[in-house]
């Protein structure tokens, strides 16, 4: 789903759509990437955000059994922000490596979105 792209982002494509509250995925491929990116030795919590960038806004994205595979729901002002007028339509979303998710969630207050100033 995702692959290697820089030092601080994996590189997947997903489907974007608009949902109303914060950003989700599915809830099984939420947990799997959790696992897989983000996790360490030992136990490792699947229930952590992601932090997702969609053209300039990072934000956090949880997982959400109603939310289809392969797709990324998304606040309205995301789906403008980055320039997406047909939705669902498949897009590049970048994923923030385990260390760089950690530091922009430090920065962020309890909004949805990671502030851009914390980039």
């Amino acid at each position: 789903m995702f692959e290697q792209f820089s030092r601080g982002y994996y590189l997947g494509r997903l489907y974007v759509e608009p949902r109303e509250g914060g950003a989700a995925m599915c809830r099984d491929q939420h947990e799997r990437v959790n696992r897989q990116l983000y996790g360490d030795e030992g136990v490792t919590r699947t229930d952590l955000p992601l932090v997702m960038k969609l053209g300039r806004r990072h934000f956090p994205v949880r997982g959400d059994e109603e939310v289809p595979a392969d797709t990324l729901a998304v606040p309205e002002e995301v789906l403008a922000d980055a320039d997406i007028r047909n939705p669902p339509s498949l897009s590049e979303v970048f994923l923030a490596k385990a260390d760089h998710a950690a530091q922009l969630l430090s920065v962020a207050d309890t909004s949805d979105v990671v502030p851009d100033s914390a980039v």
